[in-house]
């Protein structure tokens, strides 16, 4: 079956562990016949990419890896088989020597993840550390996430994430990728439930939201500080209906279809 990456965002904290290790095993280092040095500038076989969503003052912050995705059918394979291959393990290596010049591999990858070495005319990318794993270790990635956000390992040990799991871009599922995503961040939906005549919060309001083209519904209640939080909603527009003991009854129009939505203050008056 071979080996697979995993990523889960919810427990990336941003730390940069990863692409730091990267450059630390890559960088002046000769792997050959895997891979030649990479440059200590301008590329990032192994990045991570920070998100800032939502409106003040709700605000998330979510990290998202990226890096080759070892795909099965993979795009950089087909425009220059001579090139690249594919390891028994499931790792796509471009090969040092018979990829030089071979320019055309940049743009071949959908992901962004190969990068031209100007100085040695070589396409160069992630090669899971595979000089590592030959050693029997795992990539230096992984071993220094410091909380198993990534992890590596054979497809069959990971079966039940796998089935759990995402693809990094919608719609590349034929490249069939070796990178699994865990917990990717979807959309969020949030506000404050207040009474502008008292100029309090209102503790314990019953927000209920509505998918209006699905009709999925979703409850949740306003924490002590008088907010609520949908979190990792879909992309969508909804009724939004909030609710507290003698208090009227407000529906509000939302959506969360180009970016989160801190709703801000919502005003629920006394009933009578």
């Amino acid at each position: 079956m071979g080996k697979v990456f995993l990523f889960d965002a919810a427990k990336c904290s941003g730390c940069r562990n990863c692409q730091i290790a990267c450059k630390d095993e890559h960088v002046d280092n000769d792997w050959s016949p895997i891979a030649k040095p990479q440059p200590d500038t301008g590329q990032f076989w192994c990045r991570i990419d920070e998100q800032v969503r939502g409106q003040v003052p709700k605000v998330k912050i979510t990290y998202v890896l990226h890096l080759c995705q070892h795909c099965d059918e993979a795009p950089c394979m087909q425009v220059a088989p001579e090139a690249v291959y594919k390891r028994d393990d499931g790792l796509v290596i471009v090969d040092p020597q018979k990829a030089v010049g071979h320019r055309e591999l940049v743009e071949a990858c959908p992901y962004g993840a190969i990068f031209y070495n100007e100085a040695l005319d070589l396409p160069q990318k992630c090669t899971g550390c595979a000089h590592l794993v030959d050693a029997g270790q795992i990539p230096h990635c992984v071993d220094v996430c410091p909380h198993e956000a990534i992890r590596f390992g054979e497809e069959d040990d990971f079966a039940a994430e796998i089935a759990a799991g995402e693809l990094l871009v919608a719609g590349r599922e034929g490249d069939r990728p070796r990178v699994y995503y865990l917990n990717l961040p979807k959309r969020f939906l949030a506000g404050i439930v207040i009474d502008p005549e008292a100029d309090e919060v209102i503790v314990g309001a019953k927000v209920t939201i509505e998918n209006a083209e699905t009709g999925e519904v979703m409850a949740a209640e306003a924490d002590e500080f008088g907010d609520f939080w949908f979190h990792q909603v879909p992309a969508a527009r909804w009724r939004v209906y909030v609710e507290a003991e003698g208090y009227l009854t407000r529906v509000i129009e939302a959506s969360t279809v180009e970016e989160d939505r801190n709703m801000g203050p919502v005003e629920l008056y006394v009933a009578g």
